[in-house]
């Protein structure tokens, strides 16, 4: 009997030819099997596919342990390839080869027959030891009634193979800053995907809510986190798997990235293996579709090759999961309040109809269903047992990725470093698709085969720090390396670069506007033409890259590749039409104030038709057309311009009084506003800036979910202006200490300060104690109320008052202050002439700390000391309101922390009774423990079934 090592030698060439064709799965298992590892398994998928298996082999064939391994993983792989390799399989592994310890293979033992006839001759070669039966688990699940299911099943596996082992990409150079290699092996990053409430705060563009919110459940719901391949994992006590999963995220957080890579586990044979089949549906395709049909029609046109087996598949429905992918992007009204209809398979309705009930379970019930979403779209929470969100990257995940994307270790390194220190690229870089763009665009300037990397003649820009101009280095990086590849070196200038691609970007830049204000994403070649934009374009020039075909069986439909993208491109096309001041003022009018502008003769102030509803969604696009005007102004867009810019030199202070006139009238309180602080800081000039700040009097951000880039753009602009703030109210807007941090040059001039509820701690108690500390200091309210300050913190503040003359109001209601936090209380305070009110609530001080506190009312019989829930009505009051606030708003327990606030809140109601029973004050004192302890148990009964991982 042959050695298995001089059978596959003998063999080679032939099984070279049989698997060559679609190497992916024997590699996987190989690798799984540890006869590859890790690092030789990614390095052969970057080769081609006969290069690839030939090495694999030669690896194989190394040694006779190896050789026999690779035996029994072709076994397990044969399904997915041709009857010829099958029939090698069979013959060989039943004639057997000689096996070494510790694994023999031997001859297989008698079993019943009804399961041998599964497999014929196949099963009647080589088994597995009882040690290496546990790795037999890995093989996707078979049962008798699938056994005419197997050819349909494997072609399935092998087609979505294909169609999910690349991740697309769009625009990357070439040579060693580039990253050629998209397979999903090699690019995937595990994205983070939690539990959710199903809160969406509508008034905010999808875009700015994400860093915060991340941020936010990061903190606190870190024992939460779900893998993609867990999303129907058994859940809560019950131990029963959810039958309908709702996976929620922006456009570009990778929705529809996680989606794929379920598919490829599956089919590759590695995860989810409980499903005998998956179906996965994309609302793009299902547009097309306009007259009635039943689901069984729509599933065999769509998977043609499955045609005959669904009868068979539709016996066994629990082993069924539908994947529906973009509800946000289906056309058709979901009418989720109809009565369930009696239907089946085969009975014949509108796909709106048939997509609603098979997510509300009134059609296959007993089938699984995975729908993915952007949060904006409407499907009920009420017909999912388990709703997840995708929150984007992590920071060891952005560093993670960086290293993937680029070939070059020490490009990546930079790169990385490069994002870690800039707020906006950093906030920005938690998004896997501006991850990508980021890192595209980085290419050009930490490309270690570059000398003048910083200072590249072509882009004659500093590596970019701004979102527009990270997205004007990835339009340029495109042109570069797929309009103009051949055409243009190096050394060829900027402007003759962009003038080169001037006719394609006026063209595509003006299907980009005037279909945003429609919040039209999808295009027909008709809608292509209209804009002399050609298919031809498309495949001949760097467009291919930017706007991207939505492959279709039946119409073919183009979209860029992410809205952003369109936006971007769409402010690129005003910034060099928009010739005079007045066309400017004009256009913000309408994109933000939604005032139509009189008759025009600039292009994108005519015939400007836009639904005054939907202005939040083009605050993005407000952004990139400030850095688009300031590249403009500065000469960076030169080669674009249709005709000079009037009046350039004056254009900054006019638009410095267009955003003084929104400030001194418009009350700033809401996302709108701070989209125009955003909007100054990408414009970046100083003259439009030192008008418009000093009209800023007070800011109100409450619950506005903050990140550290929206603490930069209020810095920015605030430091231009000579006077004190008001009034700064961030309450529950979670900066942290990273964005306190960004704010703290301008706090010492805020009178009020809110920031009460913003997982601050210690450090950001140093921070506050720096501001109370200085010669500047003008606050007189300062609200920390609900941060983690703890004792050390606490006592850098007591310090910092004992020589401030200014603060006449100091709450600082659980901020976990203990006995040990009013050591100087007395000696600090007692030097303290300014404070009179002070809160301290909810805080275990202790009876020593109490104590210190009735000695500090006889040093300071001017300050009033709340330490007692019964001392204030208006504070019993405040805090009913408070927990009813949480109960209308159920976003609020995880996001920070309430639940521990509220056990706090109980200890000190606790204190409060034993001191005070009666009374109006000890009646409310009763009441606001009631409604805790109830909010509290409804809280439990919510999350605690949550499928901990």
């Amino acid at each position: 009997m042959d050695s298995a090592q001089h059978l596959l030698r003998s063999q080679r060439d032939l099984l070279l030819s049989l698997t060559l064709d679609h190497p992916a799965p024997l590699l996987r298992w190989l690798r799984d099997a540890e006869v590859l590892s890790p690092a030789h398994y990614l390095s052969l998928l970057e080769r081609s596919p006969s290069n690839a298996v030939a090495q694999a082999m030669e690896m194989v064939c190394a040694t006779e342990e190896s050789s026999q391994r690779f035996l029994q993983v072709l076994r397990e792989v044969q399904d997915y390839y041709c009857r010829d390799l099958q029939l090698w399989v069979e013959r060989h592994c039943r004639e057997g080869v000689s096996k070494p310890a510790p694994e023999p293979l031997k001859v297989e033992e008698k079993k019943p027959k009804s399961f041998a006839k599964l497999f014929k001759g196949k099963s009647k070669g080589f088994t597995l030891t009882t040690e290496a039966k546990a790795k037999e688990q890995l093989k996707p699940s078979r049962s008798l009634k699938l056994a005419n299911l197997r050819v349909p099943i494997s072609a399935h596996k092998t087609t979505l193979l294909k169609r999910t082992e690349q991740l697309k990409c769009y625009s990357e150079g070439e040579g060693v800053a580039s990253n050629s290699a998209s397979h999903i092996e090699i690019r995937y990053t595990d994205l983070f995907v939690t539990e959710d409430d199903d809160f969406v705060d509508s008034s905010k563009h999808e875009y700015f809510d994400l860093a915060s919110r991340r941020a936010r459940i990061y903190v606190h719901q870190a024992c939460q986190r779900i893998r993609p391949c867990h999303l129907l994992d058994p859940q809560g006590t019950s131990g029963r798997p959810p039958k309908r999963v709702k996976v929620k995220g922006i456009a570009g957080i990778g929705k529809s990235v996680v989606v794929q890579r379920l598919v490829y586990e599956w089919a590759i044979g590695k995860n989810m293996r409980e499903f005998t089949c998956i179906f996965d549906l994309r609302f793009r395709e299902l547009n097309l579709i306009e007259a009635p049909l039943s689901l069984f029609e729509l599933l065999g046109e769509r998977f043609r090759y499955l045609k005959e087996a669904l009868p068979d598949l539709f016996t066994s429905p629990s082993s069924l999961l539908f994947i529906l992918d973009g509800l946000d992007e289906f056309k058709f009204t979901l009418d989720w309040n109809s009565p369930d209809k009696n239907i089946d398979f085969r009975s014949k309705v509108p796909v709106s109809e048939l997509v609603v009930a098979l997510i509300k379970g009134s059609l296959l019930p007993e089938a699984s269903v995975i729908l993915t979403t952007r949060p904006s779209t409407e499907a009920p929470k009420r017909f999912f047992q388990r709703c997840c969100v995708v929150l984007g990257f992590e920071e060891d995940q952005v560093k993670e990725y960086t290293t993937k994307f680029y070939k070059d270790g020490k490009v990546a390194e930079k790169v990385y470093d490069y994002i870690l220190n800039n707020d906006s690229l950093f906030v920005l870089s938690f998004i896997p698709l501006y991850c990508y763009i980021i890192c595209t665009a980085m290419a050009e300037f930490f490309s270690s085969e570059n000398p003048d990397a910083g200072d590249s003649k072509s882009l004659d820009l500093n590596p970019p720090r701004t979102v527009s101009e990270v997205y004007f280095c990835y339009l340029f990086t495109a042109i570069k390396h797929h309009a103009l590849r051949g055409s243009a070196e190096r050394s060829t200038s900027r402007s003759e670069v962009l003038s080169l691609a001037k006719q394609q970007l006026t063209k595509l830049g003006k299907l980009a506007y005037e279909n945003l204000l429609q919040k039209k994403i999808m295009f027909s070649r008709a809608d292509l033409e209209k804009y002399d934009v050609t298919p031809g374009d498309l495949q001949s020039t760097f467009l291919c890259q930017i706007l991207q075909p939505v492959e279709e069986e039946t119409v073919e439909m183009f979209s860029f590749f992410h809205l952003t993208v369109q936006e971007h491109l769409a402010s690129l096309y005003c910034a060099v039409n928009l010739f005079s001041q007045e066309d400017i003022i004009q256009a913000l009018d309408l994109w933000c104030l939604g005032l139509r502008p009189p008759s025009s003769t600039a292009a994108p102030l005519r015939n400007t038709d836009i639904n005054m509803d939907q202005l939040e969604s083009l605050q993005m696009f407000t952004r990139f057309f400030f850095g688009m005007l300031r590249a403009r102004l500065a000469g960076q867009l030169d080669g674009l311009e249709v005709s000079p810019m009037e009046q350039g030199d004056g254009i900054p202070t006019r638009l410095g009084l267009w955003f003084q006139e929104q400030f001194k009238h418009g009350e700033l309180k809401n996302q709108a506003s701070l989209n125009l602080l955003h909007c100054l800081m990408e414009f970046h000039m100083k003259e439009a800036t030192s008008l418009a700040a000093p009209e800023i009097k007070k800011l109100y951000l409450f619950k506005m979910k903050l990140s550290v880039v929206d603490c930069a753009a209020m810095h920015y602009v605030l430091q231009f202006s000579p006077h004190k703030l008001q009034e700064l109210n961030l309450g529950y807007s979670n900066i942290g200490n990273r964005g306190l941090k960004r704010l703290w040059p301008i706090l010492h001039r805020c009178e009020s300060l809110y920031l009460r509820y913003n997982c601050l701690d210690r450090q950001a108690a140093i921070l506050e104690s720096a501001v109370l500390k200085s010669n500047e200091c003008q606050v007189k309210k300062l609200f920390m109320c609900g941060n983690n300050l703890g004792p050390d913190g606490v006592l850098e503040l007591w310090n910092a008052l004992e020589h401030n003359t200014t603060v006449e109001e100091l709450y600082l209601d659980i901020t976990g202050i203990t006995e040990r936090g009013t050591e100087n209380i007395v000696h600090c305070l007692s030097n303290n002439k300014a404070l009179k009110t002070l809160t301290i609530v909810g805080n275990d001080i202790g009876e020593v700390g109490r104590a210190r506190l009735r000695e500090l009312e006889k040093c300071r019989p001017g300050l009033r000391i709340i330490a007692n829930f019964v001392d204030d009505l208006g504070l019993l009051q405040a805090y009913l309101d408070w927990v009813e606030e949480i109960r209308e708003d159920r976003d609020q327990m995880d996001s920070v922390k309430n639940a521990d606030a509220l056990q706090s809140v109980l200890r000190g109601l606790q204190v409060a009774e034993e001191q005070v029973e009666t009374g109006e004050n000890a009646e409310k004192a009763k009441e606001l423990k009631k409604n805790i302890l109830e909010l509290l148990e409804s809280s439990t009964n919510l999350t605690g079934g949550r499928h901990v991982m």
